[in-house]
């Protein structure tokens, strides 16, 4: 009998021994008349020790693993189960070899409930697998018959090596079907809002995304010329590493972006008006929560549509910086803000004909005096107390502007229309 011991070369086992008797390939992995009894005492012993090596597993993940101990009862009875039907799908591997071998998967983690599942993360799983892998290990001397101790190794570092790509597999597939779908409860979210169109639907959708933060605010602006994915995948990554929440969407030509848990209306701005393409950017008013962000939306979109009337708005702009320019395009929320903030808190004083004749008058504080009768320091301390009612200051231009056009649909909103 003619015997050769010669590395592994060009067939990928890196490392691995073949023995050769009589031109007969008796590699550990695919087997010969020896190796293939012994891979069947093996498997015997490795059947009768199951029960022993799932008790061990478990405790060492007792032992080790933080998050194991944190589990629920029933949580952890299913994991204990899952890592039997990992031992026992090993073996049942094992007992195979050469060609007719299956591929490893990750299917018993059948066993589980969907729950359980959706629980653990690909991290977790790997500590599981790992920690099984690491308690048979520990016992191969006793479980491999005489002379298999080494084809028990090579055998556990292919199946591992394979159940961890199965299992990168699976949660990646996972990871893509719920990231569309969480792509498409973000633009059904995006798009509710907008419309406003809130029910308790929208807090079921957002709580299935994990929205959970406070104040909220609402950015519309031109989107650019990027794929609307990229875009709206580049604002959430964004997000996450600012540790904000963020919802995001794009309509024809329009981004529309959902801002959660910022410290401030600036700070929100900063984090996400450079992913916005050219053109105004308009900020809405911010409000408690998503709920009541539709609000904040739809200041939002009217003060988009407005914007073009002020050029030279800064950018980003706030929607109640816009309130004049919204008014004259038709905002119904715009003209009742105006007329309250503007119109109610002057009428049936004398602040109203000072304004009126003020503005009329080219904002010339002599030529009001004149007409009204009164000391020009009458007309001074009138324009401030204006100042502290309405929030806007009649000499400085842009609210003088608005002063103009509250007053004027103040006026329009007590004539009767027949």
């Amino acid at each position: 009998m003619r015997e050769r011991i010669e590395e592994a070369g060009g067939d990928g086992r890196a490392g691995g021994t073949t023995v050769r008797i009589d031109g007969e390939d008796l590699d550990p992995d695919h087997g010969g008349p020896d190796q293939d009894r012994i891979r069947q005492d093996t498997t015997r012993r490795l059947e009768r020790a199951m029960g022993a090596l799932g008790t061990a597993a478990m405790a060492r993940m007792d032992d080790r693993l933080m998050w194991f101990r944190a589990l629920s009862a029933e949580d952890r009875s299913w994991v204990g189960l899952v890592a039997q039907a990992g031992i026992a799908a090993f073996v049942e591997w094992f007992q195979h070899a050469g060609e007719d071998r299956p591929t490893p998967s990750i299917e018993f983690f059948g066993t589980a409930p969907r729950e359980l599942k959706r629980s653990i993360s690909l991290q977790q799983t790997v500590d599981i697998v790992r920690t099984v892998v690491e308690v048979v290990e520990a016992q191969t001397a006793e479980l491999a018959a005489p002379g298999g101790r080494e084809q028990l190794q090579q055998a556990m570092l292919r199946y591992t090596r394979d159940v961890a790509f199965a299992a990168a597999q699976v949660y990646a597939r996972e990871a893509e079907a719920r990231g569309s779908w969480d792509a498409r409860l973000e633009a059904l979210i995006v798009d509710a809002l907008v419309r406003g169109e809130v029910d308790d639907g929208l807090h079921s959708w957002a709580a299935a995304l994990g929205w959970t933060s406070s104040p909220v605010v609402v950015l519309a602006g031109q989107a650019p010329d990027d794929d609307p994915q990229a875009v709206v995948d580049g604002l959430r990554e964004r997000g996450r590493r600012s540790a904000l929440d963020l919802l995001a969407g794009v309509q024809g030509d329009r981004l529309i972006v959902i801002v959660g848990g910022a410290d401030s209306v600036g700070a929100a701005a900063r984090h996400v008006v450079p992913r916005f393409g050219p053109g105004p950017i308009v900020i809405g008013p911010e409000v408690g929560d998503l709920h009541a962000a539709a609000s904040s939306a739809r200041a939002a979109m009217a003060g988009l549509r407005a914007a073009p009337a002020w050029p030279d708005a800064p950018r980003p702009v706030h929607a109640e910086d816009l309130l004049a320019e919204r008014a004259i395009d038709g905002d119904a929320d715009a003209r009742a803000q105006l007329i309250e903030n503007v119109y109610r808190p002057l009428t049936g004083t004398p602040l109203l004909d000072t304004l009126a004749t003020y503005l009329e008058q080219g904002t010339s504080l002599e030529a009001t005096a004149r007409l009204l009768f009164v000391h020009p320091n009458t007309v001074r301390y009138r324009l401030r107390k204006i100042t502290e009612l309405t929030g806007y200051q009649p000499t400085e231009g842009r609210s003088a502007f608005t002063l103009q056009v509250g007053l004027i649909l103040g006026r329009l909103s007590e004539t009767s229309v027949t």
